[in-house]
């Protein structure tokens, strides 16, 4: 609305200011009160018309994000990353721009009701006669003169030949219905009478009804004669802004002198076709960006049921015009918790339309299935949810699961009540997923919501996510993946520094930022903020633009203090010319924004960050993803890092369980399970410090610190061959059996679940001393060969049982993941099953495949059978066809039959590896960078030069021009490509992308400390149409 309204305002300035200085002057009374009449209609529709062709008139400024650059110490740990709580609260009444508007309407149409009765009062007081067509209303002892519809009102003390004077000038009013140009202007005075404009042209109008019926009077009497009525009259208008008065004294002036003005050329007609240019330039703009603007405001104002009625036609349209991606617009954010209610709105049309589509598209050959389908989604769009409901039901345990078992792109997913308040099952949950993620190179982040969805907290894998380089002790740079808008992807050849065009476009774009931020911490004076008096986060907003010949140009900087906007100015200015950007072959000019971040820290903070321990030049690796850890040095002996992290970890547990006073919980009074989470550091020296334990019990964290700070000196942990301080966390559980009970007290402590053995004992698969096992598997050696052996016995039996059509019977297509859980009772019988799927036939069959699972060998803890819970994702990739491509994922990293063969095998990422696979030809290097660097161009120039040989003709018809296909494998230990997993929008590129990586030669395998491993790789290929090969 207040869009609408400022446009309805710039227009009627133009128009105006066209009227004013070329037309106000003519004597071209009629055109121009068609002119002002026009032009008024024209400003309130003209913000409703797009015309498309003038769309495309008008450039698009792409601009690309560069990511910020951060200069001063960052106070924020380099693993978790918090973005800020939006918080919405409710506010008593206060005035705001929506009630003033109202307000000024009320007040408005009450003074618009005022005039109409005071004109009925005259009407109704005085005395009335016909002349004609035109009632006469003589007003008593008034010598006013004025018009209204077909009433002509003459003052009494007029004299009779004024009056007939007055009635010839009156007659022309009412006969060109003056009255309701007026009018028309009155309304919109009530309507936007807050728009001085409004006034303006309504005094313009009626100056220009007095020239025209002056004009009008004069063919009829002396000139002369005319001026001298005017000006002997006594002022006493009625001051009612829609009547035509003869007597205005504001208005004498301006009619004598149009009086006595010669009448305009014919010639002079041509002005009125400026009229043109101004309205075509008003089009352009409205069917540009800014309409766009006004359809999102008209959204907001529909309710939720008319906004879904809206997408739901949208689709119609869409597939009535046949765009074959139709499915991208019911496409939402996935890593969003709560959609926003026009992306729900979105969702709940999808639905609903393809809903439709099967009721009015029926396949003939699978009438069962579609009878099926129909059933299951009139269920689901009975149950659908407005937006007051849906953000009710985002609250609840089931929207929860749904969302955290959605896991993709390695993107693990967790939602709580209160991020600052986490109760201990939802802790419990958290620590779970972060081992999992630093123990599994599979998964990159652990992304936390809320409830509300308005705050997100994102934990990196610290194997993945790298810090910035320090170039000095006040200067650090903190690059992030750049906040990519749409000309990033548009611009097909972006702007870059010399040395980077022999790079791959992606690379290009990265190596650009770099060496922009490199420039810009090199170069920004970083005593700057200090000097003046800043503390604190400090941000300056930098924008500028690469021309077409490299040169950087119109810098714009908002900053805190006009001297850190001239030192940003300086400092961009200073950047070296650029190979300029190029779009469709031509060199074009592309905007860049760009964030330059201060931290400054105060004396207060410094002391701070010494406390906590987060500074410069100290670095805390976590315990589980350090490359060396710390140990004891009972430990040191041991071959690989793995068995050193977990001998040095039950070396801590078992000295925990020897020096904890287990009788001091029931001597407190306390019963049942108890849990002490305990937190510290192992430092440079391998001392503990910084010990915090959080208890029931003020008495539980003292002892828990006396037997933490006792813990025997250790060897310090090591990241890149330096000594570093590690975090450990440890929780510590008890217990208590309760005195009144007859048996004999045995209270238990242990660092992870103690049960009470006086209840049945459930001890999860991953943490079981002696796991539940296939028969199969019982000749192993160690516990840990039994676990894989048997989590790839249960993958087999569900692999080989599942009815892996059933997917595509049941319509459903794409990604589907299957949540299963079970346990594995003292019996070793699997009970308690349950499922969660998308469609009801799917949770049936998983169920029925788990049942079938053949009896085990129970699982042990302390040598006695307990329960062991178990849970096993089933994930489909359904294509097209009816045929369903089903692959499991479950606690353990093992999907493929080499995996199930090589049960010890290791698998170290290309970063992290000792020796690359060397390929053919790659030899002639001993530098272990230049081999890593030779495998990736050797790697990335095979792709390119053998992809789209085996693509179909016709199939760039059915792409858009540019796809990505993101391919997975594996180089296995004896060199061959194994493991190939391949993700793209069409299957045919999948296929193609499959081809040519099971082409790839033969490598020498890579090595990790002298060992052979498997080493994973993951590549992007970009397709763009036209690269196929003949």
């Amino acid at each position: 609305m207040v869009q609408y309204i400022i446009q309805i305002i710039a227009f009627q300035v133009f128009f105006l200011l066209v009227y004013d200085v070329f037309l106000k002057r003519e004597t071209f009374f009629n055109w121009n009160r068609f002119y002002l009449i026009g032009t008024s209609v024209l400003s309130l529709i003209l913000p409703f018309v797009k015309v498309t062709a003038f769309k495309e008139l008008v450039p698009k400024d792409y601009i690309v994000t560069l990511p910020e650059v951060f200069i001063g110490n960052k106070t924020v740990s380099n693993a978790e990353i918090v973005l800020p709580e939006v918080e919405i609260t409710k506010q008593a009444f206060s005035w705001n721009l929506e009630t003033l508007f109202y307000l000024g309407v009320v007040i408005a149409s009450l003074l618009f009701v005022f005039k109409i009765v005071h004109i009925l009062l005259l009407i109704y007081k005085n005395p009335k006669r016909w002349k004609g067509n035109v009632l006469l209303v003589e007003l008593i002892n008034s010598t006013s003169a004025f018009s209204f519809f077909h009433y002509v009102f003459l003052g009494a003390n007029l004299k009779e030949e004024e009056q007939k004077v007055i009635i010839k000038h009156e007659l022309v009013h009412v006969t060109q219905k003056h009255t309701l140009d007026l009018l028309f202007f009155e309304i919109q005075r009530i309507v936007f009478w807050f728009n001085p404009l409004v006034y303006m042209y309504q005094t313009r109008i009626r100056s220009l009804h007095e020239f025209i019926a002056d004009q009008e009077a004069l063919k009829t009497q002396n000139k002369s004669d005319y001026y001298q009525n005017l000006l002997s009259q006594v002022f006493d208008t009625q001051n009612v802004s829609f009547v035509n008065a003869f007597f205005k004294k504001s208005l004498i002036k301006k009619r004598i002198i149009m009086l006595s003005k010669s009448k305009s050329k014919q010639i002079v007609k041509f002005k009125y076709a400026l009229l043109i240019p101004v309205v075509f330039g008003i089009l352009v703009y409205t069917s540009s960006n800014a309409q766009e603007n006004i359809n999102k405001t008209e959204t907001q104002e529909l309710t939720f049921e008319q906004l879904v009625e809206k997408y739901y036609q949208e689709f119609l349209d869409m597939k009535a015009e046949g765009i074959a991606n139709y499915h991208e617009a019911k496409r939402e954010r996935k890593d969003k918790y709560v959609l926003s209610r026009d992306e729900h709105a979105k969702s709940n049309a999808y639905i609903k339309y393809s809903y439709k589509s099967i009721m009015l598209n029926p396949n003939p050959n699978k009438e069962k299935i579609n009878k099926e389908f129909v059933l299951y989604r009139e269920k689901v769009i009975k149950n659908l949810k407005n937006y007051k409901e849906y953000l009710a039901w985002k609250k609840t345990d089931e929207a929860k699961e749904i969302w955290e078992n959605n896991i993709e792109n390695g993107v693990l997913r967790l939602v709580v009540d209160d991020l600052d308040n986490l109760t201990s099952e939802e802790k419990n949950k958290y620590n779970k997923k972060k081992e999992l993620l630093s123990k599994d190179v599979f998964f990159t982040q652990l992304m936390m919501t809320d409830v509300n969805g308005r705050r997100i907290f994102a934990y990196f894998n610290p194997n993945e996510f790298s810090s910035a380089n320090k170039t000095d002790d006040t200067k650090a740079a903190l690059i992030n993946n750049p906040s990519v808008n749409v000309g990033f992807d548009v611009v097909e050849q972006p702007p870059m520094f010399e040395g980077c065009e022999t790079l791959s476009r992606e690379e290009q774009r990265k190596c650009t930022s770099e060496a922009i931020t490199k420039h810009i911490l090199k170069n920004f004076s970083t005593d700057l903020a200090g000097d003046l008096g800043l503390t604190g986060r400090q941000k300056i907003a930098t924008v500028f633009k690469i021309d077409k010949e490299g040169n950087i140009i119109d810098v714009k900087v908002r900053a805190p203090h006009p001297r850190l906007e001239e030192e940003a100015k300086r400092v961009i200015k200073s950047l070296p010319k650029m190979i300029p950007g190029k779009q469709k072959g031509e060199t074009v000019v592309v905007p860049y924004s760009l964030p330059i971040i201060f931290q400054v820290a105060d004396s207060t903070d410094k002391k701070l960050a010494q406390q906590e321990s987060i500074m410069i030049d100290e670095v805390e690796v976590p315990f589980y993803v350090i490359e060396q850890p710390p140990m004891s040095k009972d430990c040191e002996t041991l071959a690989s890092i793995e068995e050193q992290r977990k001998c040095t970890s039950d070396a801590i547990t078992k000295h925990i369980l020897e020096n904890f006073s287990a009788d001091l919980a029931g001597d407190l009074g306390l019963t049942g399970r108890q849990t002490i989470r305990v937190m510290f550091k192992i430092n440079k020296e391998g001392d503990i410090e910084g010990v915090v334990a959080r208890a029931p019990h003020p008495r539980l964290e003292e002892e828990a610190k006396r037997v933490i700070k006792s813990l025997p000196k250790m060897i310090p942990g090591k990241q890149k061959g330096k000594t570093v301080v590690v975090p450990y966390s440890l929780p510590i559980i008890f217990e208590v059996a309760d005195k009144t009970d007859d048996k004999p007290s045995n209270n238990k402590i242990k660092h992870e679940e103690v049960p009470n053995k006086n209840q049945d004992i459930e001890v999860p698969y991953s943490h079981i001393e002696q796991p539940p096992m296939s028969k199969e598997c019982k000749m192993l050696n160690s516990a840990e060969e039994q676990r894989k052996c048997t989590s790839q016995a249960v993958q087999k039996h569900v692999a080989k049982n599942f009815n892996t059509n059933l997917a595509g019977d049941l319509g459903l297509l794409g990604r589907q993941t299957i949540i299963t859980m079970f346990k594995i009772d003292e019996k070793g019988r699997i009970v308690n099953i349950k499922a969660r799927a998308p469609h009801p036939k799917l949770e049936e069959e998983a169920i029925r495949v788990i049942k079938s699972l053949p009896k085990m060998i129970p699982g042990k803890q302390k040598g006695k059978r307990v329960v062991v819970p178990f849970s096993l994702p089933i994930v489909f990739e359904v294509k097209e066809s009816p045929n369903a491509i089903i692959s499991y994922l479950t606690t353990e990293n093992s999907n493929s039959k080499k995996d199930v063969e090589k049960q010890d095998s290791k698998e170290v990422p290309l970063v992290a590896l000792d020796e690359s696979p060397i390929y053919p030809g790659c030899n002639v290097t001993s530098s272990s960078d230049k081999l890593k660097e030779c495998f990736k161009n050797s790697l990335a120039n095979f792709i390119s030069k053998e992809f789209g040989k085996n693509l179909p003709k016709n199939i760039d018809s059915e792409l858009e021009p540019r796809q990505k296909i993101l391919a997975m494998f594996k180089i296995d230990k004896t060199g061959y490509i194994e493991s190939i997993r391949v993700r793209a929008k069409h299957p045919e590129l999948e296929k193609e992308a499959i081809r040519v990586l099971k082409a790839l030669p033969k490598m020498t395998p890579g090595k990790h400390k002298g060992v052979t491993v498997i080493v994973p790789y993951s590549v992007p290929i970009m397709y763009e149409l036209g690269e196929k090969k003949n």
